[in-house]
């Protein structure tokens, strides 16, 4: 009698954790193209109605702190709401941005750009959380390379994003006004994508429930800590080179297009490798792919400091790219793993919160040591990469005293 073979029974939660990932990475795609499209000419619109040089890219810093403040509120939000409601409300905030921006655009006002720059860092806060949002119905296996998925739609994102925001630049009499209406666009249609999310709400704490621990007991959790200084460091160093990074190409003679294509290569280089960065988690740990993300941002910063050809250009910004995908992933597996379920509405908004805060600080100082470091483009685009050292310095000793620890 040979043996039945044994019939294979679908598990509905991989199925559901599958379908997830996929609305998430056509968000990432779709939505997220207007990170790209707005960072790529922000600094270029805000140079033009700045009241001084040095406030160039205080429209990409408005973003970062939009998000930023954004983050705590719409991370508790969504623990009772659910991801859905948070998702919708970010796309509505990417709306009303880029509304008020081209508003401000169209009158001249500069102050009204900086208003539409923040209610655009909603969009962003809400992005921030796609990641997360993956791992929500993922089993352990599954879960880094749910995240690395995910940020993987960005590799869509990279190609849409800079090469239609430059190409909408001069579609309207006013110079940028043709890309802000493009985002409006991109949020309208992208939007409805949440209708296909599946993750189900959190359930309601009840009376002796665990609470898990404060935002001051998880601080104090080696693990959470490193996390988040890693994540803080490469993403605010990304920001810090990529804020700077149109101003300096155009100020040293090449043209807007051009500018583009370096951001395109630098947001191809940021989410290109997400689809075998998960499998170099489950593979070889979080840590070690962080380590070698730092690595790799110093290496960017090198060959920035090396000269200001095209290739320079092109070389350090696919570094930097890369960099930020290794460290920022790897930084988001190891807090995932850290902390419990009933924490994860705390954690992430309090790990947006700091990631976020750094990265405005980094991309509005990223404008004044551009414009007003003194000595010209180049000494500016110098200093802009010297700064990131002592932060590569910080995250990787973090990660050294970690991997010293005893484990708990």
């Amino acid at each position: 009698m040979t043996d039945v073979p044994a019939i294979k029974i679908p598990d509905p939660d991989a199925a559901r954790a599958r379908k997830n990932v996929a609305v998430l990475i056509a968000a990432q795609a779709i939505l997220g193209a207007q990170m790209p499209m707005i960072y790529t000419i922000g600094g270029l619109a805000g140079g033009m109605l700045a009241p001084n040089a040095c406030l160039a890219t205080l429209p990409i810093s408005m973003i970062v702190i939009g998000s930023m403040t954004t983050a705590p509120w719409l991370s508790s939000l969504m623990q009772v709401m659910g991801r859905r409601a948070g998702f919708v409300i970010g796309a509505l905030g990417g709306i009303a941005g880029a509304s008020v921006a081209a508003w401000g655009l169209w009158t001249g006002s500069f102050w009204l750009m900086l208003v539409g720059s923040y209610l655009t860092g909603i969009y962003q806060s809400a992005q921030g959380f796609y990641r997360f949002a993956a791992a929500d119905t993922a089993s352990a296996a599954f879960r880094p390379k749910a995240i690395s998925y995910v940020l993987a739609g960005g590799l869509v994102a990279a190609i849409i994003g800079p090469t239609l925001g430059t190409s909408l630049a001069d579609t309207m009499l006013v110079p940028f006004l043709g890309t802000y209406l493009g985002v409006i666009a991109l949020n309208l249609v992208g939007m409805s994508l949440f209708l296909f999310l599946d993750i189900p709400k959190p359930p309601l704490p009840q009376p002796g429930d665990p609470n898990g621990r404060t935002r001051r007991e998880l601080l104090a959790d080696p693990k959470v800590l490193v996390a988040i200084i890693c994540a803080m460091v490469s993403y605010a160093l990304m920001s810090l080179v990529m804020t700077s990074t149109p101003l300096a190409v155009v100020g040293c003679g090449f043209d807007t297009n051009t500018a583009g294509l370096v951001v395109t290569a630098h947001v191809l280089a940021m989410f290109a490798p997400s689809f075998v960065t998960g499998h170099l988690i489950a593979r070889f740990g979080a840590r070690t792919i962080v380590s070698i993300g730092l690595f790799i941002l110093a290496s960017a910063g090198a060959v920035a400091l090396q000269g200001v050809q095209l290739t320079n250009f092109f070389v350090a910004l696919v570094l930097l790219g890369i960099g930020w995908n290794f460290g920022f992933i790897g930084a988001t597996a190891m807090l995932s793993q850290a902390h419990t379920p009933e924490e994860r509405g705390r954690v992430q908004g309090m790990n947006d919160t700091l990631v976020f805060g750094c990265v405005a600080i980094a991309s509005l100082v990223s404008g004044g040591l551009m414009n007003c470091a003194g000595g010209g483009t180049v000494a500016g685009w110098s200093s802009v990469n010297l700064a990131m050292a002592p932060f590569l310095a910080l995250a990787g000793g973090a990660l050294i005293w970690l991997t010293l620890r005893p484990e708990d």
